[in-house]
């Protein structure tokens, strides 16, 4: 087995294995862990500049990415015209960018917020910092890449039509740089990850906290002792 394969055919596989094993059986036995753990109450000016950015620009980017998968020949004939061609170009770097803003005010904050950092565990930062790589080799391939709309229709649709179709041919992405291939690995590497972060929690709905038992919350320290005086104690002090 070369590495292509073992990179590019073994590694999404085990990837998407993880993803979706670990998201069941988290989901199924340690349901309260399914959440965002949401930082807000801690800081939320930061949060608020970091997040929109982020997710709207990634949001509309992986779109776009599904989008080719569905329709390659849909994109093919809107490219076949330049400026077409050069608009969507124009806006996936635009929207790169935009989220690529996001992704570091978000880890600017997780490091300079005090009150942030101290809950920010190991795999949130390790899930940034992929992030960030994933939206960085994005944007260089847009930029020293040009065009990819255009030529990634012939590339990676193919290849990860022939995964989907438990036909997998490497050789499609065997030649590329080494800038295409870090994009590609990425991915998959984040896939894998994903079931173990707080990010879990896109793919559940809030229905099961109709059905699921209530969170019963103990508390630990002894109540405060409040002095009440007797009602003669109260009257003599009065006279």
């Amino acid at each position: 087995m070369s590495g292509n394969d073992l990179l590019f055919v073994v590694v999404p596989y085990a990837a998407v294995v993880l993803l979706v094993v670990v998201s069941l059986l988290r989901w199924r036995l340690h349901e309260f862990t399914v959440s965002s753990l949401s930082s807000q109450l801690l800081e939320s000016r930061r949060l608020f500049w970091g997040s929109i950015p982020f997710h709207w620009g990634v949001t509309l980017v992986l779109i776009g990415h599904l989008a080719a998968l569905a329709i390659p020949r849909s994109f093919e004939i809107w490219n076949a015209v330049p400026l077409q061609l050069f608009l969507l170009e124009a806006t996936g770097m635009a929207l790169g960018l935009w989220a690529l803003l996001g992704i570091v005010m978000l880890i600017m904050r997780s490091i300079q917020v005090r009150r942030v950092a101290a809950v920010t565990t190991r795999m949130d930062a390790v899930v940034l910092g992929l992030l960030l790589v994933q939206i960085a080799t994005g944007l260089w391939i847009a930029i020293g890449y040009r065009w990819g709309s255009f030529w990634g229709t012939a590339i990676f649709v193919p290849y990860i039509r022939s995964l989907l179709t438990f036909s997998p041919r490497p050789e499609l992405v065997a030649a590329l740089p080494i800038i295409l291939k870090t994009h590609l690995l990425a991915f998959f590497v984040f896939l894998a990850l994903f079931p173990f972060s707080r990010l879990v929690h896109i793919i559940t709905l809030p229905l099961n906290y109709l059905t699921r038992p209530w969170q019963k919350v103990i508390r630990n320290a002894p109540e405060p002792y409040i002095y009440q005086p007797s009602a003669d104690e109260f009257l003599t002090r009065r006279h």
